[in-house]
């Protein structure tokens, strides 16, 4: 898989390169990636959804056999079921399962993007990567000004969506279901990540992940479901 993934839309360089190299250790292990999978897409994934969103979700970075195979966020891997999943049954996704770049999902007032774009090793990005790959996330929160919920994912999620506002993170702690006003129109709401270890060990069960996208769509202004 080389070309744009189905269905995403051309972005600016400011948020989205899809040869970026900025990251020598990411940079690396994308290449082994594409040199054992040349079927993957392994390479920066592009944010995802409405153009004009209520709610952006931040997630982690992308799964190793999930949006790195194909080229969208949660998409085609374990973390992608609850989320995709609880956004159709809130009216925020035209279907319940992601399976590829080219199924025809949409989603509906919501855009998901990553704190960053490309897989690390091990699921675990280095402080470093996730400073430089905020320069691309703070250009795409530039440009959305429509967002009034930024539904982090997990901690380093949380961290990102501060960093790249120039928030310090001192005074907005993470934890689940906690929120927090941006300014007089935006919140920041926070979740643990529906990872597949966080699922199954019931730290994140479903009803706790319906729960805060419930809360995401009233704090967008989102009519009750």
């Amino acid at each position: 898989m080389t070309e744009r993934p189905t269905g995403a839309q051309p972005a600016s360089p400011a948020i989205y390169d899809r040869e970026c190299v900025r990251c020598p250790r990411l940079a690396q292990f994308l290449r082994e990636t594409r040199d054992h999978h040349p079927d993957y897409w392994a390479r920066p994934v592009p944010s995802f959804g409405a153009p004009a969103p209520l709610i952006l979700i931040v997630g982690l970075a992308p799964g190793m056999h999930g949006a790195n195979r194909t080229g969208r966020p949660f998409t085609g891997d374990h973390a992608g079921i609850l989320l995709y999943q609880t956004l159709y049954e809130f009216a925020l996704a035209s279907a319940a399962v992601a399976t590829c770049a080219a199924d025809g999902l949409q989603l509906l007032n919501t855009r998901i993007a990553n704190a960053v774009k490309c897989v690390p090793p091990g699921n675990k990005p280095l402080p470093q990567e996730i400073r430089c790959c905020n320069a691309y996330l703070a250009s795409e929160l530039g440009e959305l000004p429509t967002v009034r919920v930024y539904l982090a994912l997990g901690r380093v999620a949380h961290d990102a969506v501060l960093m790249a506002k120039g928030l310090k993170r001192g005074d907005y702690p993470f934890g689940h279901a906690r929120e927090y006003p941006l300014g007089a129109d935006s919140w920041l709401l926070d979740s643990y990540h529906c990872s597949r270890y966080n699922t199954s060990t019931r730290r994140l069960t479903t009803e706790m992940f319906r729960q805060v996208v419930r809360r995401a769509c009233t704090l967008a202004g989102l009519a009750d479901v």
